[in-house]
């Protein structure tokens, strides 16, 4: 079966988390739109997603008129205050396809200074 690149580089990146991911922590995967970002919190161990925020959401969606840079302040914000709620401090980042640069940086960077380690 032959793999497009952006499947190519999803499945290296994602690998290369899932195979250690099994230590304790979750996986944090990411995907984003040229409008909307979203991210999931994984338990790759039982293969289920545990946590989820999106830029989709009502509460985040009512702000009309809002950059593409703070939509992703807002969806970190929110993911990492779920996450302490379940008491989830320690993940590991699946960037997936995208690089670590612009919104994706900045969510990652929101994210650790709302006690996130990563």
């Amino acid at each position: 079966m032959k793999l497009n690149t952006n499947k190519r580089k999803r499945f290296r990146v994602s690998n290369k988390v899932k195979k250690v991911a099994k230590f304790g922590r979750f996986r944090l995967s990411i995907s984003r739109s040229t409008k909307n970002i979203s991210a999931q919190i994984i338990d790759d161990t039982k293969n289920m997603t545990l946590l989820s925020a999106s830029s989709v959401e009502k509460d985040i969606k009512s702000n009309t008129k809002i950059k593409k840079i703070e939509l992703s302040k807002l969806v970190a914000e929110k993911l990492a205050k779920k996450a302490q709620e379940k008491k989830i401090t320690k993940i590991y980042f699946d960037r997936g396809v995208y690089k670590y640069h612009g919104r994706i940086k900045i969510f990652a960077e929101t994210l650790r200074k709302n006690g996130m380690e990563f």
